[in-house]
């Protein structure tokens, strides 16, 4: 799941959605640098990482892609069921989209100082783009893929990868909407109510 999901999937804490946008930067041990409720959503946005990777319905979305892109697939498939979500948005939450992204933009600003360089350097261009949004749309989708290809270390090809998406469309559809209320039900067990 990409950022979309993880701050969608953190509820209403501040804590956790603070800790599960910032997890991808905060390596080992590292977490224990932070507030117990960040911590807890730096160890919530790993689990679901976990899920996620070892799930057979998004193996095989990433069966699909990985003979193209190898590694990385994973990372488009994540980037692929973001985009389901924000389509398909008004079946998981009374919240426009539109309302729900400005929330987040103003609550990660709001806590800067608890973030971590790189995820500070992400916020101002995830608000500069609205990339939180542009999920919903393949023009969107594009310019992601786009922007994490000339960030890899070596050639992904991740820029073609909306190619897949279109031709696919439907396939990565139905597998996200199979996968994404099992990975609702194991979010909820891991988080304290």
């Amino acid at each position: 799941m990409n950022f979309l999901s993880h701050l969608y999937l953190s509820g209403n804490s501040e804590g956790l959605i603070i800790g599960n946008f910032i997890a991808d930067s905060v390596k080992g041990n590292a977490f224990l640098n932070f507030s117990p409720d960040i911590q807890k959503g730096i160890l919530l946005h790993r689990k679901i990482d976990v899920f996620t990777d070892t799930h057979l319905i998004v193996e095989q979305s990433k069966k699909r892609l990985r003979q193209k892109y190898r590694k990385y697939a994973s990372v488009i498939v994540d980037i692929y069921y973001d985009h389901y979500l924000a389509i398909n948005w008004g079946t998981y939450s009374a919240v426009s989209l539109n309302d729900y992204t400005q929330n987040m933009y103003e609550l990660i600003q709001k806590n800067t100082n608890q973030l971590p360089f790189k995820s500070q350097e992400f916020t101002k261009y995830m608000v500069q783009y609205n990339i939180l949004s542009a999920y919903a749309e393949l023009d969107g989708i594009e310019r992601v893929l786009k922007g994490m290809s000339r960030r890899t270390t070596f050639e992904s090809n991740m820029e073609h990868a909306i190619h897949d998406l279109k031709e696919h469309y439907v396939l990565f559809e139905n597998e996200f909407k199979l996968f994404f209320p099992e990975l609702q039900q194991f979010v909820n067990t891991q988080i304290e109510i």
